[in-house]
């Protein structure tokens, strides 16, 4: 059995180095707000939120951000600020918004969170209405973030970060206006500005978000079964049994299904990392339509069906997780014969968080092989005695325990198709490791 340290780098300044977030005493000017008792907590007001999205947003942000955000019980608004509701995100994800960036000029909201991704935060800068809305959120005292290119191109731009200290993507940083002082950190809270550097900090981040609205002890709630790395930005490992090189020609082809109630964390961050590395990645809807709703109802646009899906040939499919998107897998008789056919061919295959174990499991598909999944449901395993690996590779098949281990499943999956410095510069340009 191999453990493998893909990385393994110092944590940047002023962050404390794990969850919960960064050290808050160590930024000027910053807000902590009461911490609430769980009965406290039932008490209160959803809290609003306004997520803009625009055509080239980074989806791995707005998607962690979003769902971060819902599980805490904040009332989430995704909102365009382009011509349609559906977006084309970054790496050909599609996102559809619950409404348009215009409907919510008269609104008010308790947090306002932009997302990065070129030329999405180009849109988000230029967007008139969206200026107008932060600016008037800014002034009352609202919270605000941004994160990646957000900071500088949008926030900067705007004068809103005068006088602070901020943080952005690493090379967005000489972007950043020469009254703002730059911080090369993971997260950072200054005022009521909170910002951040890329998709690699975008959990983080998001908690962040949640214990400025909620308090910390609401954020440690949500982040333990996320699965968190217990040292963010140090590096992270992938154990392998029975060792085999994973072949294939030419560029891999490899098979993401979604269903309604699929975990939108796991499945985008999975495309997104995986189509960074140049592989072909095939979304398909196991529902009637193309439109998924997924767990934190985030709608998701998949390429094609599943039945459309299957006349091709794939190197690997993978299967995010999501306890409803799990069970619609494994009740989709065309899906499991395509993971019987790919596990007997001798094929790649994997999955995370609760698909382990309520689909390959029960399907015979984890037959002579070790496992991990989501941590209340190892126990369904037939052998959990490798389940506390984060991410787990046994031959040709390859799974992990949840969204706070996704990014290292899919850096995993990176590394056993392209090798170990690819694995490696896509965690740097994550802003990952």
């Amino acid at each position: 059995m191999a453990t493998r340290h893909l990385a393994r780098l110092p944590v940047p300044l002023f962050c404390e180095g794990r969850y919960p977030a960064p050290k808050l005493a160590q930024t000027r000017r910053f807000f902590t707000p009461p911490c609430f008792s769980n009965s406290t907590m039932a008490s209160l007001p959803s809290k609003k939120v306004l997520v803009p999205i625009a055509g080239g947003t980074e989806p791995i942000e707005a998607v962690i951000i979003i769902d971060v955000l819902r599980r805490a019980g904040a009332d989430v608004t995704v909102a365009s600020v382009e011509k349609n509701l559906r977006v084309d995100a970054c790496w050909g994800i599609k996102l559809v918004a619950d409404t348009f960036v215009v409907d919510c000029a008269d609104s008010s909201f308790d947090l306002i969170s932009l997302p990065g991704g070129i030329p999405g935060a180009d849109s988000l800068r230029d967007c008139g209405v969206l200026e107008s809305i932060v600016k008037k959120h800014v002034e009352k005292g609202g919270l605000y973030a941004a994160i990646c290119a957000a900071p500088a191109v949008a926030l900067g731009s705007w004068g809103l970060l005068k006088g602070l200290k901020a943080t952005c993507y690493p090379t967005f940083m000489d972007k950043m206006p020469s009254d703002v002082t730059k911080v090369e950190s993971r997260v950072i809270i200054d005022g009521r500005a909170v910002t951040s550097r890329g998709p690699g900090t975008a959990i983080e981040f998001a908690l962040a978000l949640v214990e400025q609205l909620y308090g910390k002890d609401k954020a440690d709630e949500i982040a333990g079964p996320m699965v968190m790395r217990p040292h963010l930005g140090e590096g992270f490992t992938m154990t392998e049994l029975n060792s085999v090189p994973w072949k294939y020609d030419n560029t891999p082809q490899i098979l993401v299904p979604i269903a309604n109630g699929s975990e939108e964390m796991e499945a985008v961050i999975i495309i997104d990392t995986l189509r960074r590395a140049k592989a072909k990645v095939v979304v398909a809807s196991v529902e009637e339509k193309l439109e998924i709703t997924a767990s934190r109802k985030v709608k998701i646009v998949a390429d094609v069906l599943l039945d459309e899906a299957a006349k091709l040939q794939y190197d690997l499919i993978i299967l995010p997780g999501g306890l409803s998107g799990a069970q619609a897998f494994s009740n989709s008789g065309k899906l499991v014969e395509l993971l019987e056919k790919q596990a007997e061919s001798g094929k790649f295959y994997g999955a995370i968080c609760a698909s382990p174990a309520l689909v390959l499991e029960p399907h015979g598909l984890l037959k002579g092989k070790k496992a991990t999944a989501f941590p209340s449901l190892c126990e369904k395993l037939k052998d959990p005695s490798e389940s506390e690996n984060r991410v787990l590779v046994d031959g040709n098949l390859i799974t992990s325990r949840g969204p706070g281990t996704t990014m290292e499943f899919a850096l995993g999956i990176v590394e056993k198709l392209f090798g170990r410095e690819r694995a490696l510069e896509l965690a740097e340009g994550l802003v990952f490791a």
